[in-house]
């Protein structure tokens, strides 16, 4: 661990958080925008895995790819996966290292709330595993297993579970932050 706040500690400065945070979102604009929807315009309504962050059952994805069609499937594997292959490790690098940056300038990053920049890594680990088995799934339908099917809603519930965790802990930090700053002004 002392090794990744080391990495951390050296990467945090405000012009590389900020700009990263901007290519991560950047990505993210570009797959709710592009990829998101024209993969969806084949799903007759459904959602994708991705966007389900309550989990599904094997039906549901029985239906969706179903759905989806032929040329859906097609769209959601060769186009839509592949840009979420790029989002999770840069969603994993660029709000580990925001969290990094609010916690330095509160003075908690040498804390217990170290470990609060590690959701977004757990969170990207288990987004990779999600689309490696959509990409299962996807390759072998409709001979879809129960196990691929299981094991990608666990990878899906992960991911959301860090994710909404993550996201309340920043807002607290940044409303932490906020405060102190506003206080400080204030006092001078």
């Amino acid at each position: 661990m002392k090794s990744i706040k080391e990495l951390i500690k050296r990467n945090i400065s405000g012009k590389k958080v900020l700009l990263l945070f901007i290519l991560v979102n950047l990505v993210y604009v570009f797959m709710l925008a592009v990829t998101i929807p024209k993969t969806m315009g084949f799903s007759k309504g459904l959602k994708l895995l991705d966007m389900m962050p309550g989990g599904y059952n094997s039906e549901y994805i029985k239906t969706l790819f179903g759905n989806l069609g032929e040329v859906g499937r097609s769209v959601y594997l060769y186009q839509q996966i592949p840009v979420d292959m790029i989002y999770p490790g840069l969603f994993a690098i660029s709000y580990c290292l925001v969290m990094g940056y609010f916690l330095q300038k509160l003075q908690k990053l040498d804390t217990v709330y170290f470990y609060l920049t590690l959701l977004p890594i757990v969170a990207g680990i288990a987004d990779y595993l999600e689309n490696f088995g959509i990409i299962t799934m996807l390759n072998s339908y409709p001979e879809v297993s129960q196990l691929s099917m299981g094991l990608t809603n666990t990878f899906t519930i992960v991911k959301s579970m860090a994710t909404t965790i993550y996201f309340v802990a920043l807002i607290i930090t940044m409303v932490i932050f906020g405060i102190k700053t506003l206080n400080k002004r204030r006092v001078s």
